[in-house]
């Protein structure tokens, strides 16, 4: 009976010793991180990734590139299936939805122990990160809006640059019709698109949504100042009463001075470039959204990197974000792809400084404001250009369709705001009730 037991006992001490050789060695290896990104930057964020490995020999990474048709599905099924990246680009809309499934990491721990934070980003474009005042992703690019404008038609209507406040703007823009004879128009707002009435919300003060964001909060006298305003600019003959697939060649209009300006974003720089012709190249330029009393702030958006809560790599994963976020590492990566830095240092670049156009992002972008983060955001903004296309159309009157609108989108909170009450019950509950 002694020499099975031994046997036995000699078996077990050999599997503890294989294991533990077994786990020496997986440890000495490197370790694999897996990373999604999107579109033109999954393209390109290899190449980056190829020299964070030369600096950290013990990391390697795997870029999986995902179309942006596809990624928001793709990456629910991967949440649901378990099977998420260690690290992902994560666009700025979509931080409050995957916080709110738990998939994302937070990294108020790793910021804490030293870091990049706030400060040394765009403080708009920071905000979409944080949820309930826990940072959730790093700014990676940034995103938002500004004037693409002839200077030349604004020359033409006497203005050596583009005015700063609402009413001066406006003026500028009644001048340019009149000039050509109420030819052309001052600007071009797409009707179906929920960029300006947003925009224009934020810059007079609105929250866009009210009651802890439960409710609409589009009958406020904010956000009916800043409809009032859009809805004059069409009701003045200053902006075409056209949505964006009513237009045949947005460049081909911007050329022959149909309209004298458009709110568009940074990739439009190197379009305008390509499309425009050699004889307009010097006669268009970019500057800073006008608000109700001076500058005005333009939404934050972008795209940031995440560390996915399952990841089994923290420490590494965070070193990647880190790397990638790294001012002379974002100035690569525009270089690469054209999308702007999201770190206040990589500007200082003289390739983004010394382009006017291209500054008056880096100007832009030092006022913005964040939509609303909440995951029915993406929904609500469709509601939003919806009932704007029809109170501009003239299909109900601009306070009907405000009113419509708060019903509709209370509708879409009702379950957050049945959880708002309910964690108010629960917080308001005095000590020993119900026992």
């Amino acid at each position: 009976m002694t020499a099975p037991r031994m046997r036995w006992g000699s078996l077990a001490a050999l599997a503890c010793v294989l294991a533990l050789s077994g786990c020496a060695n997986r440890s000495s290896g490197p370790v694999t991180l897996r990373m999604w990104a999107m579109g033109r930057e999954g393209e390109v964020v290899g190449e980056l990734c190829r020299d964070f490995e030369a600096e950290h020999p013990g990391i390697r990474v795997q870029v999986q590139q995902i179309p942006w048709s596809a990624a928001h599905e793709k990456l629910l099924t991967a949440h649901v299936g378990g099977s998420l990246p260690d690290v992902g680009q994560l666009g700025n809309s979509w931080i409050s939805e995957f916080g709110a499934l738990h998939a994302l990491a937070p990294l108020d721990v790793q910021l804490a122990k030293g870091g990049a934070g706030r400060d040394a980003y765009f403080g708009g474009i920071w905000d979409t990160n944080v949820l309930e005042g826990v940072p959730y992703g790093l700014p990676w690019y940034v995103d938002t809006r500004l004037l693409f404008y002839r200077k030349d038609l604004l020359a033409q209507a006497g203005y050596s640059s583009m005015p700063t406040t609402w009413a001066e703007w406006a003026e500028c823009m009644r001048k340019i019709r009149a000039q050509s004879g109420g030819k052309r128009y001052g600007i071009f707002l797409p009707t179906n698109e929920w960029l300006q009435p947003v925009v224009f919300g934020l810059q007079s003060g609105s929250t866009l949504l009210r009651d802890g964001n439960t409710r609409g909060g589009f009958q406020t006298p904010e956000f009916k100042r800043a409809f009032g305003f859009l809805m004059g600019l069409y009701r003045e003959g200053l902006a075409p009463t056209l949505g964006i697939n009513e237009i045949a060649n947005m460049y081909q209009e911007f050329e022959r001075g149909t309209f004298a300006m458009v709110i568009t974003g940074p990739w439009n720089l190197g379009e305008f470039a390509r499309r425009l012709p050699d004889s307009l190249q010097g006669a268009w330029g970019t500057a800073p959204l006008p608000g109700p009393d001076g500058p005005g702030v333009s939404f934050a958006g972008g795209s940031s990197l995440v560390m996915y809560k399952s990841t089994k790599h923290p420490e590494e994963s965070w070193a990647l974000m880190q790397y990638l976020s790294r001012p002379d590492v974002q100035v690569k990566f525009w270089k690469l792809t054209g999308d702007l830095p999201a770190r206040r240092e990589a500007w200082a670049d003289s390739g983004l400084t010394a382009d006017a156009r291209t500054r008056a992002f880096g100007e832009q972008l030092t006022r913005t404001a964040p939509c609303p983060m909440v995951p029915e955001w993406e929904e609500i903004a469709t509601r939003i250009y919806e009932q704007a296309d029809r109170a501009i159309r003239g299909a109900t009157p601009p306070d009907s369709a405000l009113a419509d609108l708060d019903r509709i989108v209370d509708r879409m909170l009702e379950k957050r705001r049945w959880i708002a009450e309910r964690k108010a019950l629960t917080t308001n509950t005095p000590a020993g009730a119900g026992r």
